[in-house]
């Protein structure tokens, strides 16, 4: 076998699918996490400016925010050991698979660990869709805030009581009940709006919200491209030669 020959062999090894999966993966959740946490840290500071002034409670609040970025940084040493894991295995099934490196073997192990890569990824990918659609919350929260903003700036000229128009934190959950004041109404809401601070929050939770679509892309991705292999490896293992470990 020539040189070109051997190229093409090992190429075809190659597992494109979970190449571009863990790519993806590494691109979405270095958004989620790098975004989500400074978004986080720009949300305490708009929290603590406008919305809430009760010492002691406010104090529980940044400890929960505090928390949620530790959890980020969980988050991203899992997903990246994860990952490395998934590409392992997608090079290690796709050689199976198209016989790269001579006549085919499959073992009990192998087929077992193809397995367990499967429940699991499905598992997270599980979890990570909780995890996405709150990531939509956020989002949700800022825009129905600047929306609010544009009416009461297109109102500001033709009508009175703009004050009505407010912005409550507490009922979305972000604050409690007894939290003071809790709301934003009027021009002073509108000045929030223009704030540098309020811009690059919308577009850190924008990003974050974006990266973690792409983290969940990337699992679906892992999910078929593992599933499809195991069922061929499977099939192949009637035909090959099967060894036990």
């Amino acid at each position: 076998m020539g040189c070109y020959e051997c190229c093409v062999r090992c190429l075809g090894g190659i597992p494109y699918a979970s190449l571009f999966a863990t790519l993806l993966c590494f691109s979405g959740v270095a958004l989620f996490c790098g975004c989500g946490h400074q978004a986080l840290t720009e949300t305490e500071r708009l929290i603590e400016a406008y919305f809430y002034r009760g010492a002691p409670d406010y104090t529980t609040l940044a400890y929960i925010i505090q928390y949620f970025q530790y959890i980020i940084y969980g988050l991203a040493s899992f997903f990246f050991l994860y990952c490395i894991l998934l590409l392992a295995e997608g090079f290690y099934t796709t050689s199976a698979v198209k016989e790269t490196y001579g006549d085919f073997r499959s073992t009990f192990c192998g087929r077992c660990l193809s397995t367990t890569f499967i429940v699991l990824t499905y598992i997270i990918a599980v979890i990570w869709l909780f995890v996405f659609a709150c990531s939509a919350l956020p989002v949700y929260i800022l825009h129905n805030m600047s929306t609010t903003c544009q009416t009461i700036t297109l109102l500001s000229e033709t009508s009175s009581g703009l004050n009505q128009l407010c912005m409550d934190a507490r009922q979305y959950g972000v604050l409690p009940w007894n939290a003071t004041p809790g709301k934003v109404c009027g021009m002073t809401l509108v000045a929030i709006c223009k704030t540098k601070e309020f811009d690059l929050t919308f577009d850190l939770y924008i990003a974050a919200f974006t990266g973690a679509a792409a983290t969940l892309i990337a699992l679906l991705t892992y999910m078929m491209s593992t599933t499809y292999n195991f069922a061929v490896l499977r099939f192949l293992s009637r035909q090959g030669i099967c060894t036990r470990c």
